[in-house]
């Protein structure tokens, strides 16, 4: 089984779209609209929110706990 690489960088995109860096080069673009629904992902949908991603211990996180697993973000 191979492990995901850890995240080294993140940046939120226009349409709730997110760059992702890992550490072994690779840039990932991924798609969070399909995750704002229900009152934890929710608040995703606001714009300014979304823009508050940053990375935590090699995973990413919101400032309300909201996170996406490295593997979901590496495997698309």
């Amino acid at each position: 089984m191979m492990l995901t690489p850890k995240i080294i960088g993140v940046c939120a995109m226009p349409d709730f779209m997110l760059r992702v860096n890992f550490e072994n080069g690779i840039d990932r673009i991924f798609d969070v609209k399909p995750y704002i629904r229900g009152t934890w992902f929710g608040e995703l949908g606001n714009e300014i929110y979304f823009k508050q991603v940053k990375v935590v211990d090699g995973g990413i996180e919101w400032p309300n706990g909201q996170d996406i697993a490295p593997h979901e973000l590496y495997k698309i």
